[in-house]
């Protein structure tokens, strides 16, 4: 099966549920093209967008040639009254309070539950996932996202924030941090979600350093 190429519109859908995977496991079919929400791995090369059918773009970064742009080092001096603990994923009445603030900022495809995202044992299936937890300096929640860790990669799942605080650019802000900490434990790539070959929501995954793009032929390309 072959992605798009030119004109061609191959379509790719494919999907399968499991409980489990290694983290060897994870690093392949992240590589790829796969990503998952719970326990269902997904993985499709075109989509509709705005009534339009747009090619889907999974995304990655090169962790060891990233560099930080000049309005990303902003967004970091704009919190330096925030405070950042990583730990094993898990979902609290606090982090779901959040969560149902943060959803109302959206008019169309509104999820019920963060469970549409994680599954009821988060840290541990289908695979290790933990969380980046950002708060003030009086211990107000800010954000949270949660990311997958691999053997050599790390992939992020979903994020949300408190919608009051958007000027802190804090979706920004727990990207830039989940980079680092990738880069930290020695990970080769961070897989940071898809984008789309037309302008759209997702844009914002585009403006880092150091991003490679599926070609749906197995291959990863300079974006």
């Amino acid at each position: 099966m072959t992605g798009t190429q030119g004109s061609d519109l191959n379509f790719i859908n494919e999907v399968f549920d499991t409980d489990s995977v290694t983290a060897e496991q994870l690093d392949l079919l992240l590589a790829d093209g796969w990503r998952h929400f719970g326990t269902r791995f997904f993985r499709y090369n075109l989509n509709i967008y705005n009534d339009e059918i747009v090619r889907v773009l999974p995304l990655r970064i090169d962790l060891s040639k990233f560099d930080l742009s000049r309005s990303q080092r902003r967004v970091i001096k704009n919190n330096r009254d925030i405070s950042v603990e990583f730990g094993p994923a898990v979902v609290t009445d606090e982090i779901q309070d959040m969560f149902d603030r943060h959803k109302q900022r959206f008019d169309h495809g509104v999820p019920d539950s963060i469970f549409d995202f994680l599954s009821r044992e988060p840290a541990l299936v289908p695979c290790e996932c933990q969380q980046i937890v950002v708060r003030d300096d009086v211990g107000k929640l800010l954000a949270v996202s949660y990311f997958d860790i691999g053997r050599t990669s790390t992939s992020a799942i979903y994020g949300c924030f408190d919608p009051y605080e958007q000027k802190r650019s804090l979706g920004i802000l727990t990207m830039i941090k989940v980079i680092e900490y990738s880069q930290d434990l020695g990970k080769e790539y961070y897989y940071h979600g898809y984008a789309y070959d037309a302008s759209s929501f997702y844009d914002y995954k585009k403006r880092f350093s150091a991003i490679e793009v599926f070609d749906w032929n197995g291959n990863w390309e300079k974006f």
